[in-house]
């Protein structure tokens, strides 16, 4: 899951195409990318089985690249990237536009909620416990960063996840949040429970500190969720259930959510603000900027 969310420009092209881009052209006049950037992530998506490579033309050859179910299924990550980003983050070029529900035809804000009571679910709501498949040393990549190469350097982004890549885009970053999340205040503590490198778990910290997702107590030795931290949830919880049920293991899920004080599972389910009613991807658009 990580080495797939952890790239702006796996997203910004999965977003694309759940907005109804196939054709090479749409995503190069849609997106900032160069040719050597979209070749490469189209590849990666299609060989993980995002997009289905199609061709719709013999002479000459032409290809067309389909969202598949498992692509399909990635649109509540992407909206709850969005709405954190257009709520929490203030450095974006320009302001995101915002998000309409089309079934009501209002401009809305997700709702985290409950998929067996339906109802709001913010941090502490939601207990997680390892699954049979589970296990910090396990569920780590292997490497730390993806490493970029000289065209996704120079032809990069124009940064409209800045913050949410701070957290996806590093393995430690990731650990250390829903360590976080799941209790974990103190240095010592992130290290023995990640056993990550110290200077790992300082540049990380320090990082949610300048972005305003964690905080100390007047240089106390605990780390706390700020409200901003907190907020960031929905992504969490939609990305590990995406992740889940895309690449499911053998032996069971990697991790266990439980709605706290209800005694039962957790599946996250997004809502809009507005009507209350339950979303889909076909029923969200973005609002065009005038």
């Amino acid at each position: 899951m990580l080495a797939l969310v952890g790239d702006e420009w796996t997203l910004l092209v999965m977003q694309q195409a759940l907005l109804g881009a196939t054709r090479y052209g749409q995503f190069t006049a849609r997106l900032p990318i160069s040719n050597s950037v979209l070749t490469r992530r189209l590849a990666s998506l299609t060989k993980d089985g995002l997009l289905q490579r199609n061709r719709y033309q013999e002479r000459p050859p032409r290809d067309e690249y389909l969202i598949t179910p498992r692509g399909r299924a990635l649109w509540p990550v992407l909206v709850s990237i969005w709405e954190w980003e257009r709520h929490w983050v203030l450095e974006h070029r320009e302001p995101l536009p915002a998000m309409r529900h089309l079934g009501c035809g209002a401009d809305f804000s997700p709702v985290l909620t409950c998929d067996a009571c339906r109802e709001p679910t913010v941090a502490g709501d939601v207990t997680a416990r390892w699954g049979p498949s589970g296990g910090w040393a396990r569920s780590l990549p292997a490497v730390t960063t993806r490493r970029r190469s000289a065209d996704d350097r120079r032809d990069s982004p124009s940064g409209l996840f800045p913050q949410t890549m701070s957290v996806l885009g590093n393995r430690w970053a990731f650990a250390i949040l829903v360590a976080a999340f799941t209790g974990t205040s103190r240095f010592s503590e992130f290290q023995r429970v990640l056993a990550a490198p110290p200077a790992s778990i300082a540049d990380r910290l320090q990082t949610f500190r300048d972005n305003g997702i964690l905080t100390t107590s007047d240089g106390g030795p605990d780390y706390r969720l700020t409200p901003k931290g907190s907020a960031f949830l929905p992504v969490l919880v939609t990305a590990l259930a995406w992740a889940q049920r895309s690449f499911p293991a053998p032996e069971g899920p990697a991790v266990v959510l439980t709605h706290t004080g209800h005694g039962h599972g957790f599946s996250p389910v997004l809502r809009c603000d507005r009507c209350g009613d339950r979303l889909t991807g076909a029923t969200v658009s973005a609002v065009e900027w005038s």
